[in-house]
């Protein structure tokens, strides 16, 4: 059996300003150098009843306003 990374995720607001927190760029990498390079992740919705991957193109630069809006 393959070990995979699952991580489960859940909608927490409408815009940035609405999440509570959420992982810096490097306390992401440090977490993730624990695994294997060859480690998928994968991402879980709905209690696990649905799932997605990350890709490259997944990821966007954003800037955010003093709204706490997403531009």
């Amino acid at each position: 059996m393959k070990e995979a990374l699952v991580y489960s995720t859940f909608r927490e607001g409408y815009g940035v300003d609405q999440v509570r927190r959420t992982m810096t760029a490097g306390e992401l990498i440090r977490f993730l150098e624990d695994y294997d390079e060859d480690t998928p992740v994968y991402l879980s919705f709905d209690n696990g009843y649905t799932y997605g991957g990350f890709t490259e193109c997944g990821f966007e630069e954003k800037e955010i306003g003093e709204d706490g809006e997403a531009r």
